[in-house]
């Protein structure tokens, strides 16, 4: 797309995934019957069909408002902020700051097993321990696996945080197993590839199986992990907030919670919220 090979905003990854988003929404556009010449021909028209047409599809609010970012920088770069409304909110789209209900989702083994070998395991590493992409594509088990534990090369991960997580449960050591036996001393991108090849064709695998917003695979592990460490479902499952417990259990959730945020790769307690559902039952003002 020539205005995204003119416009390098963001990390390499950043304008990747930009440029695969837009070529997605072009291609819906195409499916709704709009043949545009180009992005200058973008009307708002055409957006609020596409809003209408992912909600019909019974995408998440979420995916759609990471969708709208796409859009709104094509507006920007367009010099068309007329385009689209300030806020998702005139879509009948979420506020962000209010969390809707259960975000975590497991792929399914239907889905699973229309991916090649290698990216079923990248999958499965981001629900048994709360990966991130790329953290799980570059995932390396002759170095990772240390028994008990696993540990994240710094280089594998976001902000370069090296970090470690435990090994709690046998089906987790039985993966890691399975990751020696198909990978060897190779990483899940084999060494044949380079990290943008075979992410792009992860991307492209994983969205023709239907395996979407991968990042609802670490909304998955934070759950389960949750509900591992208090024997409580968390707030996005229907579990107590805090003003329906004691004190001193109050206490003992948030540790979890900090607990879970270490090993998301995160060091705040608040980032929880998004993958848990608020300690509250909406977020506090301060008054």
């Amino acid at each position: 797309m020539t205005l995204c090979l003119h416009n390098a905003d963001g990390s390499r990854t950043t304008q990747a995934q930009r440029c695969t988003g837009l070529l997605l929404v072009a291609s819906d556009l195409r499916a709704l019957g709009y043949r545009l010449p180009g992005a200058q021909s973008l009307k708002s028209k055409h957006v609020s069909a596409l809003v209408a047409s992912w909600k019909g599809q019974g995408l998440s609010d979420a995916t759609i408002k990471n969708r709208m970012s796409w859009v709104r920088w094509v507006a920007e770069k367009t010099r068309k902020p007329g385009l689209l409304p300030r806020e998702n909110l005139e879509f009948g789209l979420a506020d962000k700051s209010v969390f809707k209900g259960a975000r975590a989702e497991a792929t399914t083994r239907e889905r699973l097993e229309a991916l090649p070998e290698r990216m079923q395991l990248a999958v499965r590493l981001q629900m048994a321990f709360g990966l991130r992409l790329e953290e799980s594509l570059k995932f390396r088990a002759a170095f990772a696996d240390r028994g008990n534990a696993i540990t994240l090369k710094g280089s594998w991960c976001k902000g370069g945080r090296e970090r470690t997580i435990m090994v709690t449960h046998d089906r987790q050591r039985d993966l890691l197993d399975e990751v020696h036996r198909v990978c060897g001393d190779e990483a899940i991108i084999p060494a044949a590839a380079s990290y943008k090849t075979f992410r792009k064709a992860f991307e492209k695998a994983t969205l023709k199986a239907g395996v979407s917003n991968l990042h609802k695979h670490r909304h998955w592990y934070a759950c389960w992990r949750y509900r591992t460490l208090t024997g409580l479902k968390p707030p996005a499952e229907g579990g107590p907030t805090h003003d329906q417990l004691k004190l001193a259990e109050r206490g003992r959730l948030d540790e979890a919670r900090l607990q879970i945020s270490r090993e998301l790769g995160h060091g705040r307690i608040d980032v929880t919220d998004a993958y848990l559902g608020g300690r509250w039952p909406e977020r506090r003002t301060g008054k």
